[in-house]
């Protein structure tokens, strides 16, 4: 079983004194009377802190300072000093000590530094659990990244359409990460050796979007001084997305029909047809169906269009997912402005989660980038201008708190129900029915104890 905290001190006295303050906080402890003894147990995945006195016989702390952050970085040391010895633990603390206590020293101040050294370090835990989930996953998960069952369904159904040479159909609202999936399809059909050409049809003036997807001859219009080849030639042998259809002019869309059913286009201005082999893949925020309803959309199109079709879940419906999101776009931005990844609090955590995210994943991007920056949730003027999920009231917020708080707990402790609920203060049979309630997962041996 793992421990909070491995106390190493030579006297015997300290060592009684410091284990018994520890357990009366409820805080598992391991004591050692050397640091030889204690180094064994001390590795990069050791779950708590170390406490050690600086002045011992053999390897004294510092050393052991030395040997513990050359496995692990990240893992808190709390020195145990003499008086006289503070300029010491400043200079140790600049080499990577978490913190220091002076001898005499209260159980009080003892408890309240490893209480947050322990939630430092399991918070770099939490972190760690995510970067590895990422970092385990396929190509495809490390693109469509989330692990709820919406999300591992739409993973499930870009490897199997992918494998197809159908057309797809792209459903998801503004943000979702559209362009993406059709990518991901790309990249992992028999086409990925040719292009991926993306056109956004609600971008393009109506007057030009004939010329950009089939091209156009010289003289066929007034600027046209040469000839120019089209997307739908220009990805021949590839796939074309073409974003927002349904931004698309009904003239252009019966042309569209007919190139779907013989794969041939004409350029404007000229009377030869040219044949393409090109997968398309569309993309709409809109219900397709209404519109074609409505008569701003061809209804043959839609059908057309709405054999193999993708619809990719809104954020707010896998909030779930937010905090491993989060971890990957501060990952990404670090490494962009290189800067060290930033710990994200449980509070913060529960923030996000809390949020409606009407701007989907691209939101939780932007969000990412400034907090990769330096700049909290607090100083985000983007989520400070509305509530948190205003519709779910206080208790919803209560709720996606202490949801995201079991969930990082369970993580930190490898999904044991033990360990999880003696650090949440709670009991056993009360863990079992919030994990029940909020449908998390955790280790099913344990929790059936």
């Amino acid at each position: 079983m793992s421990t909070d905290v491995i106390l190493i001190d030579d006297e015997a006295h300290l060592r009684t004194a410091c284990t018994q303050a520890f357990e009366l906080a409820g805080i598992s402890v391991a004591a050692y009377d050397s640091a030889e003894a204690a180094l064994g147990e001390i590795g990069s995945n050791h779950p708590g802190i170390v406490v050690t006195d600086v002045k011992m016989a053999g390897m004294g702390g510092l050393q052991l300072l030395a040997a513990v952050l050359e496995r692990d970085p990240q893992l808190p040391v709390i020195l145990i000093t003499g008086h006289g010895d503070i300029s010491m633990a400043v200079k140790a603390i600049q080499d990577g000590a978490y913190d220091f206590l002076e001898k005499p020293f209260s159980s009080d101040r003892l408890i309240d530094i490893t209480r947050r050294a322990l939630e430092l370090r399991r918070l770099v835990h939490e972190n760690r659990s995510l970067r590895e989930h990422l970092d385990a996953g396929d190509s495809l998960e490390r693109l469509v990244v989330g692990r709820t069952p919406e999300i591992i369904r739409l993973r499930a159904r870009i490897d199997s359409y992918a494998a197809s040479d159908a057309d797809i159909l792209v459903q998801g609202e503004t943000g979702t990460g559209k362009e993406l999936v059709a990518r991901s399809l790309h990249e992992r059909s028999e086409r990925a050796g040719g292009r991926f050409v993306a056109i956004n049809c609600g971008a393009l003036p109506e007057s030009l979007i004939g010329s950009e997807l089939f091209g156009h001859v010289s003289g066929a219009f007034t600027g046209a001084t040469t000839s120019r080849v089209g997307k739908f030639e220009f990805a021949s042998g590839g796939t074309l997305f073409l974003d927002e259809i349904e931004s698309m002019p009904l003239d252009l869309q019966s042309q569209l029909l007919r190139v779907l059913q013989e794969r041939r286009i004409v350029r404007l201005g000229a009377n030869d047809e040219i044949p393409v082999d090109v997968r398309i893949i569309a993309a709409t925020k809109s219900d397709l169906k209404e519109a074609a309803t409505r008569g701003s959309f061809r209804p043959d199109l839609f059908f057309r269009l709405n054999v193999l079709t993708l619809e990719i879940p809104p954020l707010r419906s896998r909030c779930d997912d937010v905090p491993l999101l989060f971890a990957h776009f501060l990952d990404q931005f670090a490494s962009r402005f290189k800067r060290d990844v930033v710990p994200v609090t449980a509070e913060d955590n529960a923030a996000l989660m809390a949020q409606a995210w009407p701007g989907n994943v691209r939101e939780l991007q932007n969000v990412a980038m400034r907090y990769a920056l330096g700049f909290g949730l607090d100083d985000d003027e983007t989520l400070a201008q509305r509530t948190p999920n205003e519709d779910e009231g206080l208790p919803g917020k209560v709720s996606a708190f202490e949801r995201v708080v079991i969930q990082q707990a369970l993580a930190a402790n490898g999904g044991r129900f033990k360990p999880t609920y003696e650090q949440l203060g709670i009991s056993r049979k009360t863990l079992y029915e919030k994990v029940r309630k909020h449908g998390l997962r955790a280790d099913e041996d344990e929790a059936a104890e």
